[in-house]
């Protein structure tokens, strides 16, 4: 007879954590300052630390990936598919955005437009992006935790093992240790998720209760709309067309990832705990090396999503109705937009500046969402970890199809 007890999954204890997070934020509602206080602070060192992990971990998995793959081609013909991948489903999630919010606007609060203000970034234009996305020190990356910049820098190093490795028959079982060490650090940290994600949501629940939500819940309710429409139609047809898959065995495996995007609201912070579930799912580990870091960092389904349905309301409050050729710009902005935005906490906000100014909407229009944009940034992020996820399974399906073939 085993006496042994059954261990408790971590998607599990994550759920509960969330879940009594919740409550305890309900409970202090009257009292905010108690938990931003005493309890966002721990949940701050658990996003700290990985965060610090988070980097050499990108560096050393993506060398890592590229050294098995043993062929540049086979890398050529991953990166082509990821970025056609991420590309295709941004467009097809600003277009739900678009077209749900337009189906319903309106319902859409009359709000006061007047004395509103809000600074938007300077906008950088393509090339300044492209410049950006290349290194001019080797640890500026690192520090800055620029992650394109640290992505590019492990494919130039990665391809230069690899070509050694092919002309001296050279090992790199350094790199494969390296990898190893900053995994391990990884799954030390990641057992720390249930206290991450209690102390994360507690004072978020505290700060924003029903009363800051108040006359905004209809635009927040159609952006989950759009969050859960785009969830499973286009991921579901995409994991079951691409990678055979059921769709409910992926959004299964992908239950602990998704509680803590939801947490956390940061595609960055989540990476690790995404890797380990789309292995899980049966994505190869070169290939979850490869495209997940990526996807952190470009792919923002979720976010573009944001972009569409506040585009909408905003114009609305403004009493403005935006034309068809107004939408198509705005979602081919918001699809290259995506490229290049950091994949932390409130970067929609920057995108969403970016948006506003290619149609000529006002930007101070900003300040009437800015108040509740954490609680479209947990959504967001949500469904930008999923679709990065849902990648990587496809992409390891097809290039098992492929050289099945050859």
């Amino acid at each position: 007879m085993n006496n042994e007890k059954k261990k408790m999954s971590l998607a599990a204890q994550i759920f509960i954590a969330l879940v009594l997070g919740v409550i305890v934020g309900l409970l202090f509602m009257s009292n905010p300052e108690i938990p931003t206080s005493y309890i966002k602070p721990f949940g701050t060192i658990f996003l700290n630390l990985i965060k610090w992990v988070v980097c050499p971990l990108v560096f050393f998995s993506i060398m890592a990936g590229i050294i098995s793959m043993k062929d540049i081609r086979k890398v050529g013909s991953i990166g082509v598919k990821t970025v056609v991948y991420y590309l295709c489903t941004t467009a097809f999630a600003i277009t739900i955005g678009l077209i749900l919010a337009n189906v319903f606007k309106g319902i859409f609060p009359a709000l006061q437009t007047t004395d509103l203000e809000y600074e938007a970034a300077e906008p950088v234009n393509f090339m300044d992006t492209l410049v950006n996305i290349f290194p001019n020190n080797f640890m500026a990356p690192f520090v800055n935790a620029s992650m394109l910049q640290i992505i590019v820098a492990s494919l130039i190093v990665g391809f230069a093992l690899l070509l050694l490795s092919q002309k001296k028959e050279m090992n790199f079982g350094a790199v494969d240790t390296l990898n190893e060490v900053f995994m391990k650090a990884m799954e030390m940290i990641i057992k720390l998720s249930p206290i991450g994600v209690f102390c994360l949501i507690c004072p978020v629940v505290a700060e924003n209760g029903p009363a800051v939500i108040g006359s905004l819940a209809k635009v927040i309710a159609i952006a989950y709309l759009a969050y859960i429409i785009h969830a499973l139609v286009v991921y579901s047809l995409s994991v079951k067309i691409g990678a055979g898959m059921n769709p409910l065995t992926f959004f299964k495996g992908m239950v602990p990832a998704l509680i803590m995007a939801f947490s956390s609201a940061s595609s960055v912070g989540t990476l690790p705990i995404n890797m380990e579930c789309a292995q899980k799912l049966g994505a190869d580990k070169e290939v979850t090396s490869f495209v997940l870091p990526l996807g952190a960092t470009i792919n923002m389904d979720g976010t573009a999503i944001y972009q569409g349905v506040c585009s909408i309301f905003i114009a609305a409050c403004f009493g403005i109705s935006l034309t068809f050729p107004q939408m198509l710009t705005i979602v081919l902005t918001a699809t290259l937009a995506s490229i290049g935005t950091a994949g932390v906490p409130g970067a929609g906000m920057v995108m969403l500046a970016m948006v506003l100014q290619s149609v000529g909407l006002p930007v101070e229009g900003i300040a009437l969402v800015a108040g509740v944009d954490r609680i479209f940034d947990m959504g967001r992020t949500t469904v930008n970890i999923t679709g990065d996820a849902a990648c990587s399974v496809i992409v390891s399906a097809l290039e098992r199809k492929k050289a099945a073939k050859n």
